[in-house]
């Protein structure tokens, strides 16, 4: 199994640390991974995505420009990867905020209001993990108590205390992919 994702937003909305996050948890799962980021120089605002790769064996190279799977959590980086899916692959994108949807037909896609969602749970912080919950629950290349367990490696000690709202994230985001199931165009 050799899983290549691409994550990619604005900066602040938890791009690069859902990619940490499958990245350590790989690790837990003794898997080779790879994580690499690209941000621009603002801290909240400007473009991030990161490319993780998380495989049963040895990765050849972390450049890559074709994936298995995009998450998309805003417009602009919908629009800027989409073509870059694998034929078959997985896009996932935050259907809260994308106003023009994917076009693509030949993958499957899953809209996910992760946004909303965090809203709900009272912390809009934890969109990522809602949308990691969806994407684990379509893909779980690694397993849910593996993932709490990189998340809190990744998570700053001070934060700690929020691991229990980005558990129920997660779960929430799972419980979505359930009940949205994907909008399959397949040809």
């Amino acid at each position: 199994m050799t899983e290549e994702i691409i994550i990619a937003g604005f900066g602040g909305q938890g791009v690069l640390s859902l990619g940490q996050i499958l990245c350590y948890g790989g690790v837990i799962e003794d898997k080779e991974v790879s994580w690499m980021p690209s941000y621009g120089p603002e801290m909240r605002g400007g473009t991030a995505n990161c490319i993780t790769i998380i495989s049963d064996s040895k990765i050849s190279s972390p450049i890559i420009s074709k994936f298995d799977t995009l998450i998309a959590l805003n417009q602009p980086s919908l629009d800027k990867f989409e073509n870059s899916i694998k034929p078959g692959g997985l896009l996932i994108y935050e259907a809260s905020t994308i106003l023009n949807p994917p076009k693509r037909t030949d993958i499957e896609i899953l809209p996910v209001e992760a946004a909303n969602e965090a809203a709900k749970l009272k912390n809009t912080r934890v969109m990522n993990m809602v949308v990691l919950g969806a994407y684990l629950k379509k893909k779980p290349v690694i397993s849910f108590d593996t993932a709490l367990e990189a998340l809190k490696k990744v998570l700053p000690e001070r934060y700690h205390h929020l691991i229990p709202l980005n558990k129920q994230a997660i779960e929430k985001g799972m419980e979505l992919a359930e009940k949205v199931g994907d909008i399959n165009y397949q040809n």
